[in-house]
């Protein structure tokens, strides 16, 4: 049974030998020192990397030695020429199929299957890939539509996967995993390194760079066209960047390229002409048959248009990292100089402000505030029992404090090891319309590095 007491609850221990290939017991606060160990946190599965090697760890409920009897290491294969390393992990939860998706510093995304097999290899930019963000909004009576995707976020650059094309390619994947004859073509296609046989999964992509590089972004949900533009079946997404020139910036992201008449017909002719020169060149100096053919390396898609809508430009402050609601109506931000901003994504106005929190980090979670657990303790919490709420995390504190939103007083304070680092279960995809009463709230989870503890911040304030 798990150990519990007033702020926390205790889930069990990583353990393994493996974990030292990723400095585990070489000194302290081994887990947060290191900018290239990379941690990812699902429901029973903690997935740790360094630049070259991810450690999957799972656990049961009646076991609380995490890692001791299911472990799998993968070894995605990388780029020595290019000094290519992971740069990002995340998991991809969609109702029974759970794959760790990886982002290298070349802009590869790579996705593995639980036993390690690679699924899927496809550039998305030739730059390195900061951060992989899954969430959405499932449709429920506040929602119309379902709008669920994979954001990954690069150096002035970010690019959107729709969750439903994710899906429907794991979903083939694992369906043709069952024939022989995809294993034998699968050993073949993970033996090959310079063939990419995968196929292309449809995604946009944008330039953020309008006022400088950025050091984090997040797509925060749909918005609606610019005025005086005639309506069309075109999304339109709202992007917020954060970064050293600018500390946040607001972007209107188009799945329309928006090229112009004469760009129109450049497009159409300047290939054609191109490719009619090639074919009467290759008449006149025909290349030597004896050379072996090479294949071309496959190219990044051009941008779509991404509209500036704002900026606060503050130096020295420079953004650092940001962390959105699970509506995507809110955004904590933290900064350079020690502040954290709570940012209102629609309405593009900072609404709250903390001073004094250096090398924060921030997840949002929901609480039961003001509620009898003597009175609610016989039936099930609905989506309407809990309250939205801000974790900070200040390790030069060591505690963890517990926010209501939007302008609510501070509820909770929960004193933290040195060398601890908050952890949050990915966002789960799904098709199904979200029901009130199987709701699952948002968690925030505390992992300490030196002892190995893994933890989850009570729900209750009792």
């Amino acid at each position: 049974m798990a150990k519990r007491n007033n702020a926390t609850t205790s889930l069990g221990f990583i353990s393994c030998e493996e974990l030292t290939e990723l400095g585990a017991g070489t000194r302290e606060s081994w887990l947060v020192d290191n900018p290239f160990l990379l941690s990812a946190l699902d429901t029973h599965s903690l997935a740790l990397s360094n630049k070259s090697l991810i450690l999957v760890l799972g656990w049961s409920d009646d076991h609380h030695l995490i890692g001791s009897n299911s472990r799998v290491k993968i070894h995605p294969t990388l780029s020595p020429i290019n000094g290519e390393f992971i740069s990002a992990i995340e998991w991809l939860v969609f109702d029974d199929v759970r794959v760790l998706a990886v982002g290298t510093s070349s802009g590869y995304l790579l996705i593995f299957s639980l036993d390690g097999s690679l699924i899927h290899k496809q550039i998305i930019y030739r730059a390195r890939i900061l951060k992989l963000r899954v969430r959405g909004t499932k449709k429920d009576i506040s929602h119309d539509l379902s709008n669920e995707e994979v954001c990954i976020v690069m150096n002035g650059v970010i690019a959107r996967f729709d969750g439903a094309d994710l899906q429907s390619m794991l979903q083939q994947w694992f369906q043709e995993t069952q024939t022989d004859f995809w294993d034998q073509k699968r050993k073949k296609r993970d033996d090959d390194e310079f063939d990419n046989p995968f196929e292309r999964v449809p995604y946009q992509v944008w330039s953020v760079n309008k006022y400088g590089a950025c050091a984090d972004a997040a797509i925060t949900g749909v918005m609606p066209p610019p005025l005086m533009e005639f309506e069309s079946s075109q999304h339109y997404y709202r992007a917020i960047t954060i970064g050293n020139d600018a500390v946040i910036s607001a972007y209107r992201l188009s799945e329309n390229k928006n090229r112009s008449f004469v760009g129109a017909i450049l497009s159409k002719v300047v290939p054609a002409t191109f490719s009619t020169i090639a074919s009467f060149s290759k008449l006149i100096w025909r290349s030597d048959k004896s050379s072996p053919p090479t294949k071309p390396e496959p190219k990044p898609q051009p941008f779509a248009r991404a509209s500036p809508l704002t900026c606060l430009k503050d130096p020295p402050r420079k953004g650092e990292k940001l962390t959105l609601s699970p509506s995507g109506t809110l955004a904590a931000i933290t900064d350079s100089l020690g502040r954290i901003l709570l940012l209102d994504t629609q309405a593009l106005v900072v609404v709250r402000l903390w001073k004094g929190y250096r090398d924060a980090n921030c997840l949002f979670m929901e609480m039961l505030v003001n509620k009898d657990s003597a009175l609610t303790s016989n039936r099930e919490y609905e989506k309407s029992d809990y309250c939205l709420c801000l974790a900070i995390h200040a390790p030069k504190k060591g505690i963890i404090e517990i926010w209501q939103m939007r302008t609510g007083p501070r509820i909770k304070t929960i004193q933290c090891a040195k060398g601890s680092k908050i952890l949050q279960p990915t966002y789960r995809f799904s098709s199904s319309v979200a029901s009130s009463s199987s709701y699952i709230p948002l968690e925030v989870f505390l992992l300490n590095g030196d002892s190995g503890q893994l933890s989850v911040i009570n729900r209750s304030l009792s």
